[in-house]
């Protein structure tokens, strides 16, 4: 493995923790040059998933494009990347129980959407404003006056 920070080979073990249900590991590692810790994680590697696009086209899953989405979504927002891979790991779960090989790329920014709507309103809208490609402002502020009443009734019945 190479330190994420000068490219050493040798580092050693710091913390091994199974996640997502044991399907998977992560360790922090320290670089035996610089003593910088990074992390790693080791999945199991399920059947390859297809993911439909918009136009026809299909193409392997690839969880760092959704970790990406996130990562540009939760930009200056105080969101860890520790969630973000949470949510990364919920969508790849919901995704491994259906028996399906495939799934369109609409259904996974459906998953996003629903995770970033629990964790932060403006994550969510910015994936959101991304992932539905508003065709103007009117469209968007529906989405925000649809949030806003929503949120609005759930502070009413906590009361």
């Amino acid at each position: 493995m190479r330190c994420s920070f000068c490219g050493h080979k040798e580092d050693k073990v710091v913390d091994s923790r199974s996640i997502q249900d044991q399907r998977a590991i992560r360790r922090r590692r320290e670089c035996l040059k610089c003593g910088k810790r990074f992390t790693t994680y080791e999945y199991i590697e399920e059947p390859s998933l297809m993911v439909i696009k918009r136009d026809g086209r299909r193409q392997p899953f690839d969880r760092k494009k959704i970790l990406s989405g996130i990562i540009k979504a939760c930009e200056k927002r105080p969101i860890s990347m520790d969630k973000m891979e949470e949510v990364v790991i919920q969508v790849e779960r919901a995704l491994q129980k259906k028996p399906l090989r495939e799934v369109a790329s609409t259904r996974i920014g459906e998953l996003v959407m629903d995770r970033l709507k629990v964790i932060d309103d403006v994550a969510y809208v910015r994936f959101a404003s991304v992932y539905r490609s508003f065709r103007d402002v009117e469209q968007f502020m529906s989405e925000l006056k649809d949030m806003l009443d929503k949120e609005r009734k759930k502070k009413k019945t906590k009361k």
